[in-house]
Order: C-alpha cells, then structure tokens, then sequence
C-alpha cells in the first residue's frame, strides 16, 4: 500500500521528474515480479480467508489498488473472481471484496471486453443471489454494494458512448440492452430508505438519464423508468421525522448535501420529459394542498418544494414561466394560485412555512399576471407567518424575501406603499443596550427592512415632496436616538457597555445607509427631494468620529455612509468631507489609513477638480500620517505588521495614481519644492527597492504619468532633472534586481509599465531625438544648451 500511495495515487501531486520515475518502476515491476505478487496474494486470500480476516482485507484492499495498472487477465479470471465472489458471502470480508470487485470493474478497457466482464460479473452475483435488496438487512454491506452497482451502470454506460461514437451498432445495441437489465435494481438502491445507499447509485441513474435524452424515440418501458425515478425523487426528498429543524447537526447537513443530488437528478429528468415532470409534480401538488390541514408537514413541504424546483428544471428565459408555453404557464398559474389562496401559508411548520415564502418569491411575476393575490401574501409577510413568527430563522429569511419581493413588483406596490411602512414601523426600532427588550429582528434581518422601506419609498409613484416626507420619517428616528445614544456613550465608564452603545450607533448609520440602496440614475436622491435628509444624517453621525472611546468600529461606520453619500449625493456632500478627514487622521493605524484612502480616491474621482482646494489642503497631513505608521518600528518577525505596511503602502501609490490620474498632479506640484521631492522619492523607491510587484507597476504608471505632464519644457522646476537622476535609473534597477522574477505574471505587468515610462521619457525629451541626429553638429549645439538649462 505504501508502493501504492507513493507512485500511483492520483491526489498526490508529482513532478514530472517524479512521474518519469514512477512509470520506470512501475513498467519494471510489470516485467519482473507482478505476476508472483498476484501469485501470492491468490495465496493469502485463499489460505486465510476462514483464519485472518484482518490480514485478508488488507490484501483484498492491495488488489483493488493494483488493479488500474497490471495486466487485468491476472484478476479477472476465474479462480480469483470466483474467490471474491465467495469472500462476499463472508461477512467480515464482504465489504472489502466488494470495494475490490469495484476497482476491477472501474479499470479502463476496450468497451466490448468490459461488457462481457460486467455482464458475466453481474450474472454470477445475480444467481448468488445479491440482487434480492429487500432480503439484505446489513446497511453498510448494502451501501458498497450500492457503489459496485453504480460502478457497472456508469462501466456499461460509457462502453455504449464509446461504441456508438465508433458505429459499432451491435455491440452498442447489446451494451443498452445490459444497461436496462440493470435498471429495476437500479430502482431498488435509489428508493432504498438509508440514504447512503440512495446516494451511491445517483451517478448511474444521472447517466441512464442522459442516455434516454440522446434517444428519439422511448419505449413503453423507458417511459415507465422515467416515471419510477420521478416517483422515488419525490419519496427521497422528503424529510424524516428525525429532523431537527432547529438545531441542526452533522445528520442534517448531509441530507441537505443528498438533496442537492437528488435535485440534480431531477433537473436530468426535466431534460428528457418536461411534461411528464410538470403533470406528475402537479398531481402531488394538487392532492397534497386540498387536504393540508390533515397531512404531515414533510408532506406539504415536499408538494411546495416540487413546485419550487420546476423554476429550475423547467428551462425558460428569465422569469417567464407565466407567458409562451400556454399548458406549462396555466400549469404553473394553476398551482401557484392553489399556493397563495389554499391558507397553506399557515401551517405550523417552519419548513412549510418557509417553502411557502421562497416559492412565492421565486415565482413574483406569477403577481404580474395576478396581481389581485398581493395584498393576501404581503400580509402572510407581515404577519405571525412571516417577520412576527415565532422562530428566529423563519423572520431572518423573510427579512431577506420580503426585501426581494418588493423589489421585484415595485411596479404593483403603490397601492401597498403606507401601509406596509406603518406596519413595519416597530420592526425598525433600534434597540438600545439597556431596554432589556428582546427585538423580533437581528440587526442584519433590520438591514433589509430598511431597505425594502427605502425602495417602496423611492420607487413609488409619489411626488418628490410626499417621497421626502416618508424617508423623513423613516430617518428621523433614527437620527434621534444617534443623537442619545452618542452621549451616553462618552459617559460609559464600563468597557463592555461601551462597545454595545459602540456597536447601536454603528446599527443606526448601516441602517440610514441601506435606505439609499434603491435610488439609481432614473432615481436620484435629488429628484426625489431627499438630499436634504441624507445631508441631515451626515450631520448627526460625523460627530462620532471624535468620540475618544471605540474609535474603531465608529469610523468604520460612518466611513461606510461616507461612501454611499458621494455615491448618491452630488456637491453638497463635500463641505462635510475636510472635517470628517481631519478626525479619521488623527492617532490613526494602518488599517485606518488604508481605509480612508479608498474614500478620498472615489471622492476625487468623482467629482475631480471641484475637490482640488480640499485636496491641496489635506494632501501632506494625509502623507504624514502614512509616513508616520510606515516608518514605526515593528517587530522583526511580525508577519501581520509587515502584510499591513505592505497595504498601506500599496494604498498609498494608488492614492498618488489617482490624484496624477484625475488631472489633478497641481496639487503635488504646488506643496513646495522640498514636500514634492519627498513624494517622488517615495515613488521612485515603490518602483525600485520594495519587492510588491502590485505596488512597483502602481509607481511606474505615476512616474510614467507624471513625464507625460511634467516632462516638457513647463514642468516643475528641477524635474528634468529627476527625470535622469532617477527616473530613468529606476527603469534599469528595478529589473534587474534579484526578486523581480520574470516567471510572475505580476511582475511582467510591472515591467510593461516600466516600458511605458521609458518610452514616454523618449517622446517628452529632446536629448535621444538629438542624439540621433547623423549630423555630429547639431547634437553638439543641443548638447550645449541642454546643460546650461540642466544647471541650477
């Protein structure tokens, strides 16, 4: 086994050098000693066989693992299968051989040969008797006896592809006839109740599948397989009893892993029979949803997850399963008005009641052709079913529903819109520390109620002043209680109590910053008459930014609104932006550093010159902080502080990259002759002396950007000359340092950069064109010239 490990297993990963070596050995081994080595283990499974079990399924386990690569006449031969055969009436051996058999069966082979091997395999263990399942009471036994089943299904499956693709009709005929024989056995494994078992046989029956889809025409009896495996993807799929639904384990998540499967499945099926699905899903669905009261609940869930599924398996362009196909959209219409009318909704069962949700949500534009079942499903919303019931994980996933249910028909929701504000309204309480008062929502689950308030605000059809009243009063609140919490917060003295005041106020600015997530381009905050009350918000949170306790989590928060607001709002944001800056740079680290750069660079993006006096102001206080954290001193060792270092400095050119990159380089140039060097001393060692491939390509585009404006005869004084001194330097040095590695992909970036800035140095400067000249004469003149300007 350890041979076996060591050259033939496929998940350790050998170099080619390695894998040379291992073929030699392994074609030396076949020439030399294989067949004793058969030999032998022959031997030991024969003589030990009643004695060591042990020793036996070690040696049965040798034999599967050499099998993929020795002369298989050696195995399957009559003797040794006859053997295994008998080792699977054993009951301490049987599972082994029949991983054993699996190898052998699994080995590559010419089609054909590996036909009559599994056929003349399955026969021997049909007459044995192996294919009675429901006589079999050893589960474990049953789920390897499931996987060599599988195995011959997928064997003979791949010799039918293999034969028709070479127009060997007869043997192909012969290979469907072999796949079908095994087909009810096939049945027997897949509907088997331990789910191991189940899941084993999956693969052959995905593939049976398949090859019916290649077929033209079906026969009585395909269609009635087809019809099988729908009926036991319908069994399987309902939960057992022994579920528990709110504290789910290890059991649990395998069977949601084996449902996943078993959807796959039915997805293959949809392939081959569409209307056979649809008609059989709504044959469960109709029969289940007239008698719900008095059916178990993983009944129902089953009948609503079938009509959930066909969204998927039944391939349609995006969303339009209620228009084209009439008996597929009257179909679908017809179930999901059974859904939305039968009071299913009220099952007391988080599984039902969720199913019932999701279903709704994923047919919304079934409420486009219907829209009269709104108000009937936005209360179940609303109601003890929905964001009001009594288990936490069913109002979590509605608060995440609802939000894509109101987004999807905000067409349909104007005659909806105060009603569902005003009965939201407690839902978007902040719950303060102290109360004591236990709120229906998590904080995340609050998010996507402000966000759904946002869009039915937004996207109605109300007149800007209306729109303006509502986010009012949707924000006031919120603004109020800011306003009281930051206070009681710079009187805490208990540390733990400061971090949940810490963590409420940082809930209150996630929250104003969700409602903005509705307004777009057809929809901005200015023509909705909004700005105002954002610009209000502003006002009340940037004061927690010089609150001295919990300095972390405040600015993160309000750094987040700041963001969204130069998203959504124009000009106006930017009198709030010098303030907000000077307190996020004070006593800051790293990472504070490296998340404020981001902010200023979206803010000069967007609105350029407009922030050029902001920016000049801001600019060497802002490069002081930098240069302060990058130059403490750390430990040696400290991984963590070297990898931020790292990213602030990579923040730090692409903030540069930005300001040289909105035409904005005036604000490097006018912070005086000394402050201007030092930046482009930092560059030029970004481009040369750090080994951060991201951060040298960075510092090229900023030398190479700053030749182009600089470089001709207006450019600030003395940067002719740093252009030669150091410029041009930095592209030979760089290169051919020892940890540029032209093998990295990264560094070849950073070199056609470096290129780039060669190249305009060429086009900016005279002095090559010159030299150029054949005429000796005129590069003399020049040469003259161009030290008298290059002397101070």
């Amino acid at each position: 086994m350890a041979i076996d490990s060591e050259l033939v297993d496929c998940d350790v990963v050998h170099t080619s050098e390695e894998a040379r070596r291992n073929t030699l050995i392994k074609d030396t081994m076949r020439e030399q000693c294989i067949p004793n080595l058969v030999e032998s283990w022959y031997q030991i499974l024969q003589n030990f066989q009643y004695t060591n079990s042990e020793v036996t399924c070690q040696c049965l386990e040798v034999v599967g693992a050499y099998v993929s690569w020795i002369d298989l006449s050696l195995i399957a031969n009559d003797r040794f299968i006859n053997m295994l055969l008998g080792h699977m009436s054993i009951e301490v051996l049987r599972e082994e051989a029949c991983d054993c058999l699996f190898e052998v069966v699994n080995k590559g082979m010419d089609p054909a040969d590996k036909m009559k091997l599994v056929e003349s395999l399955c026969q021997v263990l049909q007459s044995a008797g192996f294919f009675s399942i429901d006589q079999e009471e050893d589960v474990d036994f049953l789920a390897r006896f499931s996987k060599l089943v599988n195995g011959m299904g997928q064997s003979l499956i791949v010799s039918w592809s293999k034969l028709i693709k070479n127009r060997d009709i007869k043997n192909a005929q012969e290979a469907l006839q072999a796949i079908e024989t095994k087909v009810a056995l096939m049945l027997q494994l897949l509907i088997h109740e331990d789910d191991d078992i189940s899941s084993n046989i999956i693969g052959f029956c995905y593939d049976y599948l398949h090859i019916l889809k290649q077929l033209t025409v079906l026969s009585d009896q395909q269609k009635a397989n087809v019809e099988a495996i729908m009926l036991a993807i319908m069994k399987k799929l309902t939960y057992d009893e022994e579920y528990n639904f709110e504290n789910e384990g290890e059991d649990e998540a395998m069977f949601v892993e084996y449902r996943k499967q078993l959807k796959l499945l039915l997805d293959r099926l949809a392939e081959v029979s569409p209307e056979l699905l649809l008609a059989s899903v709504r044959r469960v669905f109709s029969s289940t949803l007239q008698k719900w009261q008095t059916t178990q609940f993983m009944e129902v869930e089953v009948a609503i997850r079938l009509l959930y599924m066909l969204a998927e398996a039944l391939p349609v362009s995006h969303g339009a399963h209620f228009s084209g196909d009439v008996s597929k959209a009257s179909a679908l219409q017809d179930m999901m008005r059974t859904l939305v009318t039968s009071g299913v909704s009220s099952y007391q069962h988080t599984s039902v009641t969720l199913e019932f949700f999701e279903t709704v949500v994923r047919y919304e534009k079934f409420f486009t052709v219907e829209p009269q079942h709104i108000p009937c499903v936005l209360m179940a919303f609303l109601d003890h079913r929905g964001l009001r019931h009594s288990s936490a994980k069913v109002r979590s996933r509605t608060a995440y529903l609802f939000s894509r249910f109101v987004r999807s028909l905000n067409q349909q929701m104007n005659p909806f819109i105060e009603d569902i504000l005003n009965r939201i309204q407690d839902l978007l309480e902040l719950s303060p520390p102290e109360n004591g008062h236990q709120s229906l929502l998590s904080s995340d689950d609050q998010l996507f109620v402000y966000e759904t308030a946002g869009v039915l605000i937004i996207n109605s059809e109300y007149p800007a002043e209306r729109k303006q009243a509502l986010m009012r009063n949707l924000l006031t609140p919120l603004m109020e209680k800011f306003k009281i919490l930051l206070e009681k917060l710079m009187l805490a003295q208990d540390e733990e109590r400061q971090a949940s005041l810490a963590d409420c106020l940082n809930h209150a600015v996630g929250f104003a910053s969700r409602t903005s997530k509705a307004f777009s381009n057809k929809q901005t905050v200015k023509q909705c008459g909004c700005s105002e009350v954002y610009l209000d918000c502003l006002q009340t949170f940037l004061p927690a930014l010089s609150c001295p306790l919990q300095k972390d989590i405040l600015r993160s928060g309000v750094r987040t609104f700041l963001h969204r607001m130069s998203i959504c709002l124009e000009e106006e944001v930017l009198p709030f932006i010098p303030s907000a800056s000077e307190h996020m740079l004070k006593d800051c680290e790293a990472k504070d550093l490296q998340e404020f750069i981001p902010l200023i660079n979206q803010i000069m993006a967007k609105f350029k010159i407009q922030v050029s006096p902001f920016l000049q102001q801001m600019f060497m206080p802002l490069l002081h902080a930098i240069f302060e954290v990058l130059l403490r001193p750390a430990e040696e060792n400290d991984q963590s502080a070297a990898l931020e270092k790292q990213m602030l400095r990579r923040s730090y050119f692409a903030f540069l990259q930005t300001v040289t990159g909105s035409g904005m380089s005036e604000v490097i140039a006018n912070q005086g002759a000394e402050n201007v060097e030092r930046v482009l001393v930092t560059v030029i060692q970004g481009a040369v002396e750090y080994p951060d491939p991201i951060a040298q390509k960075t510092c090229f585009i900023i030398l190479s950007k700053l030749v182009e404006l600089w470089g001709g005869k207006d450019g600030p004084v003395g940067f002719a000359d740093f252009v030669y001194k150091h410029i041009v330097p930095a592209c030979f040095l760089a290169p051919l340092k020892q940890t540029f590695d032209l093998a990295d992909a990264q560094i070849v970036l950073a070199l056609s950069e470096c290129a780039v800035t060669l190249k305009t140095i060429h086009l900016k400067r005279e002095f090559c064109q010159a030299l150029q000249q054949p005429d000796a004469k005129v590069f003399k003149n020049y040469l003259k010239v161009f030290f008298q300007r290059a002397k101070p």
